[in-house]
């Protein structure tokens, strides 16, 4: 008439409880009963066959020997008006022979019409046979490995979201200036995702992304820096053109150079206070001359070295840098009197980059990490439902026109899932601060970010039309200021 199925959690090694996961009540149909936990003991039914292994074939629930330790709880039957009378229950076991689960049947009928009452019970229902147990017993075995293997891919998809985390955790710890951004890039992809399939026609109708199909795209979201692992900390998180240790140098370089012309004017006072071919009025001019001399050449000193600082941090004009460039020629002696440039090549490329702090050079490298995260997401074996996945991350920097990097590859060599990603990427990384020398933007003007790189054929503009129709930034909580 009822059976009832649990399952042993050992979650907590500490409180292994039996999860009641399901069952099903012929007499009493519209009955609702929800999930719950039981500690795992040899005080009910199914706690000692769990623990024990054992099968109970129990004429009558309600009449048990004493000296057993297990008893009938009687308060289900009670909130449902209901009578157990035989019980049988059995192990659900794994593949080693251990309990994983309880299968508890309830009240064998003597017709499988019958609807069983608490008047009629005694008469309506008889134990369950040896047949009946060794029968059930098979079924058990078979639901106990079908429940073993759900839980083995339950297990395996466990692993992987915690490997998948622990990466993204790994990458943002080396650059917190991105913290947070794999999961809102994850969360703003699979939203728009989610909006292609409500569209019903136009470019975009005839698409429908899969559960399996989101899955995939929102592991790709969560892995799509995974490459920067390869990239160096010095790149990664440069947040001025200059390092740290870069502008130090340069720094005792012009403390040098100033004590170098204050000791070099001194000598030439010194020279002149001594010389006895000049007057006292002739002296006098002279110390003037260097004295003035001096303040111009420390005073363009200063202004060398503030208009450094200001390239450090910013975009610079054509005549900034013709200065970076004319100071880059002036030369000094160090303390051990060799001639070196006030600037080295490598401090005079960093200076001069127009946008951003990375060189040509450092920007290749920081590229690089969509072609590193490919090679290494290549290696691992994955499962057919994520098999696309290596190639979504590898073409999430690409453009529709062909500008994009790492392949230069053209619209139609371009998965949507790549698209979609691409959308998200972009406009967290202009509203998030991302990186220290830009500001984050509002809603407003990243949308605005999105259209002109759709009307320039960068991004799909179909997405990004929907991206802003349908607010898919509402997700991550902005509202569209």
């Amino acid at each position: 008439d009822a059976g009832s199925v649990y399952l042993v959690d050992k979650s907590d090694p500490r409180q292994p409880m039996l999860l009641f996961k399901a069952a099903q009540n012929a007499s009493r149909p519209f009955v609702s009963l929800r999930e719950f936990a039981i500690p795992l003991t040899e005080e009910s039914l199914a706690g000692y066959v769990a623990l024990t292994g054992e099968s109970l074939n129990l004429p009558d629930a309600y009449h048990l020997p004493m000296d057993v330790p297990y008893r009938l709880n009687r308060n289900f039957d009670q909130d449902i008006g209901y009578y157990t009378k035989s019980v049988l229950v059995l192990p659900m076991r794994n593949r080693n022979g251990e309990a994983i689960g309880v299968l508890q049947l309830l009240n064998r009928k003597k017709s499988s019409e019958l609807l069983l009452r608490p008047e009629n019970v005694q008469e309506a229902t008889q134990p369950y046979s040896e047949w009946e147990e060794r029968e059930v017993r098979l079924l058990a075995s078979q639901a106990g490995i079908s429940i073993e293997r759900n839980q083995l891919r339950e297990s395996i998809t466990n692993l992987f979201e915690g490997f998948v985390k622990s990466s993204v955790m790994a990458i943002e710890t080396r650059d917190p200036w991105t913290s947070g951004h794999a999961d809102r890039v994850s969360q703003l992809a699979v939203r728009l995702a989610q909006e292609v399939n409500a569209v019903a026609k136009g470019n975009l109708g005839s698409v429908n992304f899969t559960d399996r199909q989101l899955q995939e795209l929102r592991y790709a979201a969560l892995l799509h820096d995974f490459g920067e692992v390869a990239v160096p900390e010095s790149i990664l998180a440069k947040a001025q053109k200059l390092a740290p240790q870069q502008l130090d140098s340069i720094r005792d370089r012009f403390s040098l150079v100033r004590r170098t012309l204050e000791f070099e004017s001194l000598q030439a006072r010194y020279q002149l206070a001594i010389s006895p071919s000049a007057s006292a009025d002739e002296r006098m001019a002279e110390a003037k001359n260097l004295e003035r001399e001096l303040a111009e050449k420390i005073a363009q000193l200063e202004k060398s070295w503030q208009l450094i600082q200001q390239a450090n941090g910013n975009s610079l004009s054509d005549e900034q840098i013709k200065q970076l460039e004319r100071m880059a020629r002036y030369t000094y002696r160090d303390v051990d009197n060799y001639l070196r440039p006030i600037l080295t090549p490598d401090e005079l490329e960093s200076l001069k980059v127009r946008q951003g702090t990375l060189t040509p050079r450092e920007r290749a490298v920081m590229e690089s990490h969509v072609k590193r995260s490919y090679e290494f997401l290549q290696r691992i074996p994955w499962t057919h439902e994520l098999e696309h996945l290596p190639e979504i991350i590898y073409t999430h920097h690409e453009r529709l026109d062909g500008s994009g990097y790492p392949r230069g590859l053209e619209k139609d060599d371009i998965p949507l899932s790549a698209r979609i990603l691409a959308i998200a990427d972009t406009y967290d990384a202009v509203t998030s601060g991302a990186r220290p020398h830009k500001d984050s933007l509002s809603t407003q003007a990243a949308l605005l970010v999105l259209r002109q790189d759709a009307d320039a054929h960068k991004l799909d503009a179909d997405l990004v039309r929907l991206f802003e129709e349908r607010r898919v930034f509402s997700v991550l909580g902005h509202r569209g200021e």
